[in-house]
């Protein structure tokens, strides 16, 4: 099956002659393309327009979730990524279940927390470009829900997805949704500037 590690190897590939070459430097699109597996907990600290941030990035993978405990306390937001292009991929470590499956019964238990009663959640729907391309020209959305019959249709295609992951919430507080593409800057900007908004 095909692995979510094989996200940017197009790009590596159509670039190869340039990697090799012997004086070569990465570009910030080459750094912004390389993907390293999130394990255990990462820490960054930054200030943006006077206001400190803290951001704690944990492992998605089921072994790395039991570490998150001790990053719960004082917790402003919770930032959830879902890889849109994994809709048909299964998982490292459970051939068995679907990724985006996956995400969505963790996104539920994320939004329904005691821990989070006070925290605003942020969705981030991401790798949409990847998502485009597989919709299109891929495997069907109906291959990890059945009951999907949009076909090809992008633009339903995303929002059964949304739709999917906001029915999780069984609380009253609101879900930010937003559409990214982690490797468009610009855009990242954008969506980080809403964040800022929702966390503060």
């Amino acid at each position: 099956p095909a692995s979510a590690r094989d996200d940017a190897a197009a790009y590596f590939f159509d670039h190869a002659a340039r990697l090799g070459a012997p004086d070569y430097v990465p570009t910030h699109t080459d750094v912004l393309r390389a993907r390293v597996k999130t394990t255990g907990i990462s820490e960054t600290t930054f200030v943006e327009r006077g206001a400190h941030f803290r951001l704690v990035d944990v492992g998605g993978q089921r072994s790395e979730r039991r570490k998150w405990m001790a990053c719960f306390q004082d917790v402003h937001a919770v930032i959830f990524c879902v890889a849109l292009n994994e809709y048909d991929l299964t998982l490292d470590e459970d051939r068995g279940t679907n990724r985006l499956r996956e995400s969505l019964k963790l996104f539920g238990e994320i939004a329904n927390s005691r821990w989070f009663t006070n925290t605003a959640v942020l969705l981030f729907l991401n790798k949409c470009d990847l998502f485009d391309d597989k919709i299109a020209h891929g495997a069907d959305l109906s291959v990890c829900f059945a009951e999907y019959d949009g076909g090809r249709d992008r633009d339903r295609a995303l929002a059964f997805i949304r739709n999917r992951f906001l029915e999780q919430n069984r609380t009253d507080k609101p879900v930010y949704v937003h559409e990214t593409t982690a490797v468009d800057t610009a855009l990242v900007e954008r969506v980080f500037a809403s964040v800022r908004d929702a966390a503060i």
